[in-house]
């Protein structure tokens, strides 16, 4: 695939959390082969063993999760999901947006990774590092996000719209009708 490059790994100057070996990436149900992933603050990598390999910053990264689910996959992996298309894939998607006329320019691009470990018993040290990693690195688009400092969300300080504050009284809606 044209998107594998050749690049060092990243090391403990680019915070590496989690160093997987043995560890199969597919992208889009295509295997690429079975390398060495590298869960590190700065991005998440994965190298073969020639030294070709993919990185993937992680404002890209949208979803990632462990899937135990056998009907989806045939072996447990850590799924990543990230707002992009790669190899071949992009210039055919590119081509074929174009043709239609009535395209939506909101739908992003979606790449599906899974990486498939030889030792299914490391993916959990795996989902923690991600974890800690995309959390370094929050969703610039989303307005909410630092709003929140662990305290409860007040709306009226954030809209502008009045709450009834009001406590409501046991019973106070028992004789209403309901319609279902």
């Amino acid at each position: 695939m044209s998107f594998l490059k050749s690049f060092p790994p990243p090391g403990s100057a680019e915070g590496l959390r989690q160093q997987q070996p043995e560890t199969e990436a597919v992208l889009n149900g295509k295997g690429l082969g079975t390398g060495t992933l590298y869960i590190a603050e700065s991005r998440l990598s994965w190298l073969d063993g020639s030294g070709l390999g993919f990185s993937l910053e992680y404002p890209t990264i949208s979803l990632h999760a462990v899937s135990r689910d056998l009907n989806a996959y045939p072996r447990e992996h850590l799924y990543v999901m990230v707002n992009a298309k790669f190899g071949e894939e992009s210039k055919e998607s590119v081509a074929e947006e174009e043709e239609e006329d009535d395209s939506d320019d909101d739908v992003e691009p979606i790449a599906e990774f899974r990486f498939v470990p030889n030792d299914k018993s490391a993916l959990e040290a795996m989902f923690t590092a991600m974890c800690e990693c995309q959390a370094l690195h929050p969703d610039p688009e989303d307005e909410d996000s630092d709003d929140y400092d662990g305290e409860e969300y007040d709306v009226e300080a954030h809209d502008g719209m009045e709450v009834d504050t009001t406590p409501t009284v046991a019973g106070q809606f028992e004789d209403a009708d309901v319609d279902h």
